[in-house]
């Protein structure tokens, strides 16, 4: 069976990963050259504590404060768009109690059965991503934000995830060399980090000497279809048959859609992140900054910092004062660290594909039968990488998934 990916980033790389380990004939079109999308760029977290979708109360209000400010850590560009107004509504509707109590469970399910895998792939695919399972810290200045924090740990714990939670002290000791402006944090044992980049080379390498054919810098343009099927993939470096197709495009996954007839929700989440080299005096653990809302992120002498959620369409376009925002909030939390603010030709974006309730959609659509999609993970591509490409395989394979998919259907809004 010939099987078409739509999408190189880190969910269409393992759907082919698995697919290929099954024997299939694995195509990837890709619109860039791998190394241009979100998947590279990112803090590199795969994270079991994320189990609280982006979708979750008091979300609305503090977005609402800083969605005019463009160097807020939320930021929407104001714009008359028809699709940006309906998936805000569905965001909206989504932001409470209940609907994160019936979704959390599933996200978890989804992050545990990908943290379970990633060893596993790294066995084979080679240890060459500097992975570290050293977990990640929820770094807190204020104390109220800190004993929510203590509060989701209890949660966490409910699903069976490693915390510790601790205090200024507590955490020093884990930082000794660099000085901490902090009142305690939670750490997240199960969580690990590794580099995005890496790993993404690593699994681009693997799959090209399994067999597995790249079509980069390649824009798809349309599809032919019969009797409910999708028979080939044009585009504009010619057509490609298939049996079965994958849409993991990120965020371009609704252009995609549409080509299909099909309206998909999802927004363009802009990210920002930049990558010193070696640092005199680096960090120990990765961190999200909780009361900054960002992250730092080290490999060895070499850090990361990173975040934002900009909601302005797709484009490249870089808000300098957004990674201001960033750059101060490391240099609050860690003020001996030694970094200087970075170029603006420096600074990388990367666009995170958003549903309205923060979990991906994986899985059929009615109206088509061989087209399956895979997209809409947000900030947890990484995260949720592996255990999406496995239950695309078993998809394909008319199996029984390995967790309940009916929480990331396709046709829900």
């Amino acid at each position: 069976m010939k099987i078409t990916i739509i999408g190189g980033g880190i969910i269409g790389l393992s759907s082919a990963y698995y697919l290929q380990k099954e024997g299939y004939t694995v195509t990837v079109i890709e619109r860039g050259n791998i190394t241009d999308g979100c998947s590279f760029g990112n803090m590199g977290y795969m994270s079991p504590s994320h189990f609280v979708p982006l979708a979750s109360p008091g979300i609305i209000a503090e977005g609402l404060k800083h969605m005019l400010s463009i160097s807020s850590p939320f930021y929407i560009k104001p714009r008359l768009d028809v699709d940006l107004i309906r998936w805000a509504y569905h965001f909206w509707k989504n932001s409470n109690s209940k609907t994160v109590l019936k979704n959390a469970p599933h996200l978890n399910n989804i992050l545990q059965f990908s943290r379970g895998l990633i060893n596993e792939m790294r066995t084979e695919i080679g240890d060459t991503f500097d992975m570290e399972e050293k977990g990640c810290l929820m770094m807190c200045k204020q104390q109220k934000t800190l004993e929510h924090e203590f509060y989701l740990a209890d949660d966490a714990e409910k699903f069976g995830l490693n915390v510790l939670r601790l205090n200024k002290n507590d955490v020093q000791k884990l930082e000794p060399t660099i000085e901490l402006n902090v009142a305690g944090a939670v750490l997240f044992k199960d969580d690990c980090h590794f580099n995005p980049g890496k790993i993404m080379n690593a699994l681009h390498n693997y799959l090209v000497k399994k067999g597995v054919q790249f079509n980069l810098n390649t824009t798809v343009e349309g599809f032919e279809k019969s009797n409910n099927k999708v028979t080939a993939i044009v585009t504009n470096n010619g057509k490609f048959d298939c049996d079965e197709v994958v849409l993991a495009a990120g965020s371009w996954l609704p252009i995609l859609a549409k080509m299909l007839g099909i309206n998909l929700l999802l927004q363009a989440g802009k990210g920002y992140s930049h990558t010193y080299q070696n640092i005199e005096k680096n960090i120990n653990y990765p961190a999200i900054l909780v009361d900054g809302r960002c992250a730092v992120t080290p490999w060895g002498n070499n850090l990361r910092i990173g975040g934002t959620m900009e909601i302005s369409g797709i484009n490249n376009n870089v808000l300098v004062k957004r990674m201001e925002g960033i750059y101060n909030s490391a240099k609050d939390f860690y003020p001996s660290l030694k970094i200087d603010f970075p170029p603006t030709n420096k600074i990388w974006s990367g666009l995170r594909p958003v549903t309205p309730d923060g979990l991906p959609y994986i899985g059929y659509q009615t109206s088509l039968q061989n087209v399956v999609f895979a997209g809409g993970h947000a900030m947890l591509g990484i995260s949720q990488g592996t255990g999406t490409g496995k239950l695309v395989t078993e998809l394909i394979q008319k199996k029984a998934p390995s967790i309940d998919l009916g929480a990331f259907g396709v046709e829900r809004f």
